[in-house]
């Protein structure tokens, strides 16, 4: 008996059926599928708690560690020295004042107690060996003149001891800048403190939203230390009337 000529042998039909199982594996089906749903939380028929999938612990919270406290400007106090002279030489070229940068470290100058210590933030871009040796330098000494003033009755110092551009003075204070300059005022022991610069203030003990016009004492150790706080030296320079309005200020403030 022959097989009918349209309908596929035996050996055929069974090579074509594994062809199709090989097929549906390597496409990842390998397994049986209902179309009817699966209750999987009903209970057994003899009374057992259903398995269900095993519950998932919570992930553990990760705490990120606090960051570390900023590096203290100038170290620890106790290891500054108490004599002026001593304390200039130390801020010239102790490594713990700041990181260093592209300008050089101008020293202050003058002698302790004088009639009055100027305080600015920092060095003008181009002062190499002398404090406020540029504009801003020939804009105060006019004042100064004006005034009556020798550096004989002065201390000219800064409270950063180089030029840098845009500094943050927020981190600053934050690591210890007003003690420093507490200190360094102290060593100073000035009648009167003339200040220029809106962020030295806040080194001071005064609050910034209060303005530099209403700056009136630097209190510290028991001692009480008139001081006049003015916009920046740069500022001045580039406004008549900011000019004219200081120059008023130090008329009353001095009384002259």
């Amino acid at each position: 008996m022959t097989t009918p000529p349209n309908e596929p042998s035996g050996a055929n039909l069974a090579e074509e059926y594994a062809a199709a199982l090989d097929w549906w594996k390597e496409a990842g089906v390998d397994s049986d599928f209902a179309d009817d749903a699966t209750d999987w939380l009903e209970a057994p028929a003899d009374g057992t708690e259903p398995v269900g999938p095993a519950p998932t612990k919570p992930k553990a919270k990760v705490t990120q560690a606090p960051p570390p406290p900023p590096k203290k400007i100038g170290g620890e106090k106790e290891s500054w020295p108490n004599e002026l002279e001593a304390f200039i030489q130390w801020w010239i070229e102790s490594d713990t004042i700041d990181d260093g940068g592209a300008f050089p470290v101008v020293p202050a100058r003058g002698t302790s107690n004088p009639e009055i210590m100027i305080l600015v933030m920092e060095p003008e871009e181009k002062d190499r060996e002398s404090l406020l040796s540029g504009a801003q330098g020939r804009l105060l000494n006019g004042m100064l003149r004006a005034s009556g003033l020798t550096e004989d009755h002065l201390f000219i110092g800064s409270i950063l001891r180089r030029h840098t551009p845009m500094p943050d003075w927020s981190a600053l204070h934050a690591a210890g800048l007003s003690d420093l300059t507490a200190h360094y005022v102290k060593l100073v022991n000035p009648n009167r403190i003339l200040a220029f610069g809106r962020n030295i203030p806040p080194l001071l003990g005064n609050d910034t939203a209060q303005g530099t016009a209403n700056l009136h004492d630097f209190n510290h150790e028991g001692r009480s230390i008139p001081v006049l706080g003015a916009g920046s030296l740069a500022e001045l320079l580039r406004s008549a009337p900011r000019r004219q309005r200081f120059w008023q200020r130090w008329l009353e403030w001095t009384g002259s």
